[in-house]
């Protein structure tokens, strides 16, 4: 079945922890990034350290924070401090729950082989968007995982952002397959947990934006 093609694929790095880091996605022409306030995390940032990465944000340059299951207040401790331009929320919070802190967000949605995907991605209509994920009984992102990627329905494609075990490898293929809106990658663009490697940044963006050229 043909699929329409989204013309830009929009990119998204995450775990991001050192503002050469975030200068280096800005030039390559990253949409966003994401900072992680998650402890067990090996991309965790603190909100101090957080503030000050985003003062070297330049300019377009979104900035996406990521919490797993937190409390309202710990959130808001975050935005006292950080200016994010987006919330991204990675564990069991509900819609009313996201939509309270009256900023745009995205929810991440861990793909089960047996979920009803339909079902499942209308549970949080005040999203931005849906970032889908691979399952792992114990992390809730991170992984270095796939998942089937057949199990994405057609109709979402345009507030579907793919994430889960992309590397600069697979990123084009993932686009041929799902067309997604955007993607999102960080283990795939690590030398080791936690650790970026910019050669594979700059792969990653590069592969993204071939296969966007290959259909213009």
């Amino acid at each position: 079945m043909s699929r329409e093609r989204i013309s830009r694929t929009r990119i998204k790095l995450c775990g991001l922890t050192a503002p050469e880091q975030v200068m280096l996605a800005a030039e390559l022409g990253a949409d966003a990034i994401g900072l992680v306030f998650y402890g067990p995390s090996p991309r965790y940032i603190e909100t101090e350290a957080a503030s000050r990465l985003a003062a070297s944000c330049p300019p377009f340059l979104s900035l996406t924070g990521l919490f797993v299951n937190p409390a309202v207040a710990e959130v808001e401790a975050v935005l006292d401090k950080v200016p994010l331009d987006c919330l991204q929320f990675h564990g069991d919070e509900s819609d009313d729950f996201c939509r309270q802190f009256r900023r745009p967000w995205i929810k991440a949605v861990r793909m089960r082989p047996e979920m009803n995907v339909e079902q499942v991605l209308t549970q949080w209509p005040g999203a931005r968007g849906l970032l889908l994920d691979a399952w792992h009984p114990e992390h809730p992102g991170g992984t270095g995982l796939t998942f089937d990627w057949r199990l994405i329905p057609d109709a979402w494609r345009h507030r579907i952002i793919l994430a889960g075990g992309l590397t600069p490898d697979n990123v084009g293929n993932a686009i041929q397959q799902v067309s997604p809106w955007g993607v999102d990658v960080s283990g795939g663009i690590e030398a080791g947990k936690g650790k970026k490697d910019s050669a594979l940044m700059a792969a990653f963006v590069a592969a993204v934006r071939e296969e966007d050229n290959r259909h213009d």
